[in-house]
């Protein structure tokens, strides 16, 4: 028995010796020169090999939780002929323009060139137009497999998603998530099929190496309904009052989720080639502007939070003081006389911010400042953030904090403005703006990206206190109180700024920045809206252009995510 045993195992020698060989060959074909030899082949085709573009797909998120694709790929056909192989140009144009769109001249040029063995003449070809080109039955038409970048949505979220394009040679996300996390949804198209023998060692060499778990689709915060509803808004502050640019972001103010976030003018991200450049980038964290009075309350905030006042503090209100040899004043130069720290932001008025910081000292205020992320970039996941200019905030003399404290002589950037002003409303906590939730990977894994803990700037009691301040201005002021809601509590205040003259010149007398925040409910806030409109015409105050969107989209919220009463 032995002996038998003995000769089975020798006669399988020469086999495992002849399988390690095969074996052997094959991986150094495949995997060691694979590419070289791949390369070689596509040399001595006739036509070059289809690659087929590959991307991971982004997703907004709906209120219930589902995802829906607002990057994806789309299939279809690339239409070539083979100019060696065709007989009748001429003739073929006409049957081929009889279905798909093609320019005669352009076509001629590319299928009659002498010993050219391939000219592309179409993308992107519907499945039914490929058919009807396939029974023409001409040897000069090749048809093959495509895909493309596609956004189902069109413009939605336009400036955060971003788009795919050249960049060189090869296709890269340009703007928006598309560039942001373009290393997570990039996929090397040269490589469609499966290798086996290379998934064989690849697998193997995964048992001693850390896996690699950094490609996916990526989930975004982004809910298309409410995203819709914004630019909607948008789109209407933009036809009734003709600014040269008007923007806003919904956001939870205890997480930082960016649950919407547009500007308008806007363009189809599928037919980008035809917009303007400038309407690519986004101006909620590209752009920094002087906000004027939302940040006023602040300044009131800072000066709670510090024990410089509280909310019964008075000042004698002149209507214009001088500082440092240069005047400040109230927007209507009015003198209101004895006047309490809730009057200061129900009736906007400059002075009694000016007084605060007298009773704070430049040190303390411009250290609140930048707790409040003033000044610095708050890491949201969108390309090319810029941090907001505060540099006023550093000189010694009073006049710039003044200024500062009613929000000119600082630029600060929309999306650095919300995180901001979220703050006020969400217990004291500066918090981290972001869009996207998670990368789902290709192995089906699932990865949260975690957020850098809060970090607290007030205390919690001068966050209530902040609040219900801001919610007497909603009751109260705004509006003469005709946009209180009955049912739900909302804290909010209006912001009007001059835009400077460039170069140092002081500021336009007719040409402004109007800007809008406010979050509900007032103790509990689910979401913070800012809006702001970039020099409106035949209208003065922000109070005339955003308090109506505010309110219409305010409404909207409470009602499509059932946000209970609170009052």
């Amino acid at each position: 028995m032995g002996s038998y045993k003995l000769r089975v195992r020798l006669l399988l020698v020469p086999f495992i010796l002849v399988a390690v060989v095969i074996v052997g060959k094959l991986y150094f074909l495949q995997v060691v020169h694979g590419s070289q030899y791949a390369a070689n082949a596509n040399k001595t085709a006739l036509t070059p090999e289809a690659g087929i573009f590959n991307r991971g797909t982004i997703y907004f998120t709906e209120s219930n939780g589902d995802e829906i694709a607002a990057a994806t790929l789309k299939n279809g056909f690339i239409l070539a002929v083979k100019p060696t192989e065709l007989s009748d140009a001429s003739t073929l144009y006409e049957q081929l323009s009889l279905i798909v769109s093609i320019n005669r001249d352009e076509y001629l040029a590319k299928a009659t060139k002498k010993g050219d063995p391939y000219e592309v003449i179409a993308n992107h070809v519907t499945p039914e137009q490929a058919a009807r080109i396939r029974a023409i039955k001409n040897k000069a038409v090749v048809i093959e497999s495509q895909q493309w970048r596609y956004y189902p949505g069109m413009a939605l979220a336009s400036q955060v998603i971003g788009f795919v394009g050249f960049d060189g040679d090869s296709l890269n996300g340009r703007y928006g998530l598309e560039r942001y996390y373009n290393d997570a949804l990039y996929r090397d198209s040269r490589t469609p099929g499966i290798n086996f023998f290379a998934e064989i060692f690849s697998s193997a060499k995964s048992l001693f190496a850390a896996p690699e778990d950094t490609a996916g689709d990526i989930i975004t915060t982004i809910e298309p309904t409410v995203e819709l509803t914004l630019e909607r808004e948008l789109k209407s502050v933009a036809e009734l009052w003709r600014p040269k640019k008007v923007g806003g972001i919904v956001m939870d103010p205890n997480t930082g989720e960016i649950i919407a976030m547009a500007s308008y003018p806007t363009f189809d991200l599928n037919a980008y080639g035809s917009a303007d450049p400038e309407w690519y980038k986004n101006p909620m964290v590209e752009n920094r502007y002087e906000m004027g009075s939302i940040v006023k309350p602040l300044t009131v905030a800072a000066g709670l939070d510090s024990e410089a006042v509280t909310a019964q503090t008075t000042y004698n209100d002149t209507g214009t003081i001088e500082v440092d040899g240069k005047k400040i004043n109230n927007y209507d130069f009015k003198a209101r006389g004895t006047i309490a720290m809730q009057e200061v932001l129900n009736q906007s008025l400059n002075l009694g911010v000016s007084f605060i910081v007298s009773k704070m000292g430049n040190d303390l205020f411009t250290k609140y400042m930048k707790n409040f992320g003033l000044g610095e970039e708050t890491g949201i996941d969108l390309p090319g953030e810029i941090y907001g200019q505060i540099t006023n905030l550093d000189a010694p003399r009073k006049l710039e904090h003044y200024n500062a404290s009613f929000g000119q002589g600082i630029a600060i950037t929309p999306i650095e403005t919300i995180r901001a002003l979220a703050a006020l409303g969400n217990g004291g906590y500066l918090v981290t703006p972001h869009v996207v939730r998670a990368i789902k990977s290709n192995t089906g894994s699932v990865r949260v990206i975690a957020q850098p803990d809060p970090k607290r700037v007030l205390k919690a009691e001068t966050s209530h206190e902040i609040s219900r301040m801001l919610t007497n201005v909603v009751d109260k002021a705004l509006a003469n109180g005709s946009v209180k809601l009955e049912h739900t509590s909302v804290a909010a205040k209006t912001g009007t700024a001059q835009i400077a003259i460039p170069g140092g010149g002081g500021y336009y007398a007719d040409r402004y920045l109007h800007s809008f925040f406010g979050y509900f409910p007032s103790y509990n806030p689910k979401f913070i809206i800012f809006l702001f409109a970039l020099e409106p015409q035949n209208a003065s105050f922000a109070s005339q252009t955003l308090t109506d969107p505010f309110h219409r989209l305010t409404k909207f919220l409470v009602s499509y995510y059932n946000i209970p009463p609170d009052r």
